[in-house]
């Protein structure tokens, strides 16, 4: 899943690991949902999107369309 987190923690000017501290997860888990290497939970994906004050479909786009 593709995903603008990196783009909006830049905009606030936030380290991985300050995202981590405010989600409560690892830096190595913001490291990975920013690469696309993890996709987060559901409550992980809301808590993003609360985070940020975005609906979810503007954080996250599928890799592909479902047939």
């Amino acid at each position: 899943m593709n995903n603008t987190i990196r783009e909006l923690r830049a905009q606030h000017g936030w380290s991985q690991a300050h995202l981590a501290d405010l989600l409560k997860v690892s830096r190595q888990t913001v490291n990975a949902i920013e690469t696309g290497r993890y996709d987060p939970s559901l409550p992980l994906a809301f808590a993003i999107a609360r985070l940020f004050a975005q609906p979810l479909e503007t954080i996250f786009h599928p890799n592909q369309e479902i047939a």
